[in-house]
């Protein structure tokens, strides 16, 4: 099982060139300002009106989603989420002004206020379980079909032969797979506040974020170690975080006039 932290993938919210704010996330007032430098370097600050804040800082003149840009953000949206339930923007969200930005708090706090009420003391952990292609032989084993296509292969063996039995048994390997990830599903969704499932493919087969209580943590993490035992044979198992609680908030600017 493996454990990264790397922040979601860009998506961007345009506004004019030049008095632009960048946009990292929404908190309750009177959290500390992040001492981290922002995108680009610049110095973040907070906007603060009724009861909310959002960090901000200058947008850079060319905004690219590059590593140390990645990193930047995720470093301030750190700070603050260590200081209590924060609201966290994806890269790359602007607005227009500070007066766009703070009126949009003032007209939309009681729905923000909620969503942090929500979160509150809780962390977003995301488990994804891709497929193990190693456990083929127990596999034919076990089952029917396949045993009786691989001694016809083995019998009389040809190119189109191999081909069948090696498509047929990489299905049954997906299959094993899905069937896996479903059963951490169910062992894991019942430890979590919420769940939210991500995108799924023939290889991923498993993808969702949980929100937990902070304190719940430890114990999801044994019962994901005990998924990756017990299921190690047919899925493997790596979990990201704990971020911010991306997948569970939707603090995104509502269209404002400039």
């Amino acid at each position: 099982m493996t454990v990264s932290a790397t922040p979601p993938a860009p998506t961007t919210a345009v506004a004019e060139a030049g008095a632009a704010l960048y946009v990292y996330g929404i908190a309750p007032a009177g959290v500390r300002t992040p001492g981290s430098p922002g995108v680009g370097g610049a110095p973040v600050r907070l906007l603060t009106e009724s009861g909310l804040c959002a960090a901000v800082s200058a947008t850079p003149p060319r905004l690219r989603p590059r590593r140390r840009d990645l990193m930047a953000h995720q470093a301030v949206l750190d700070e603050l989420a260590a200081q209590g339930p924060l609201l966290p923007m994806r890269f790359a969200v602007l607005s227009p002004r500070p007066d766009v930005l703070l009126c949009r708090l003032r007209s939309d706090a009681a729905r923000l206020t909620r969503q942090l009420d929500g979160v509150r003391g809780c962390v977003e952990l995301n488990v994804k379980g891709t497929v193990v292609p190693d456990g083929f032989a127990d596999l034919v084993r076990r089952d029917e079909k396949l045993r009786a296509l691989a001694l016809r292969t083995r019998r009389r063996p040809d190119y189109e032969a191999n081909v069948r039995l090696g498509e047929a048994i990489a299905r049954a390997v997906r299959r094993e797979a899905r069937h896996a990830a479903q059963e951490v599903l169910d062992r894991l969704a019942p430890l979590a506040v919420r769940t939210v499932k991500g995108p799924t493919d023939d290889e991923r087969v498993l993808s969702a974020s949980f929100l937990l209580r902070s304190a719940d943590e430890p114990r999801f993490r044994q019962a994901v170690d005990a998924c990756a035992r017990d299921r190690g044979d047919r899925l493997a198992l790596s979990v990201t975080g704990p971020l911010p609680c991306y997948s569970f908030v939707d603090p995104a600017p509502a269209p404002a006039g400039r």
